[in-house]
């Protein structure tokens, strides 16, 4: 799946719009330690892997600017179990 994602940097989330509808990871970020709080994905597009794509996108860009990671929402922290190759980010 490819998805416009865009980081909102001033914001503190990503975010991509599906079928008119706003997905986002939204988070908090002090002294290079991302905090992910939350990532909502309305039920009328679910379903659909947007989660794990903007997710993947969120470590991604994490990983590129030096952060470490800290799993507060519960989608984030299951992610992270699975895939291994972010271990690296978890503070």
């Amino acid at each position: 799946m490819t998805l416009a994602i865009n980081h909102n940097s001033a914001a503190y989330c990503f975010e991509a719009e599906v079928d008119g509808h706003r997905c986002v990871i939204d988070y908090h970020l002090r002294d290079k330690i991302m905090t992910v709080t939350h990532t909502g994905v309305p039920e009328q597009v679910g379903g659909r892997g947007i989660a794990a794509v903007m997710t993947q996108f969120m470590l991604e860009t994490a990983r590129s600017a030096g952060w470490k990671v800290v799993p507060q929402c519960s989608y984030t922290a299951g992610y992270l179990r699975k895939h291994t190759e972010f271990s690296d980010l978890v503070n």
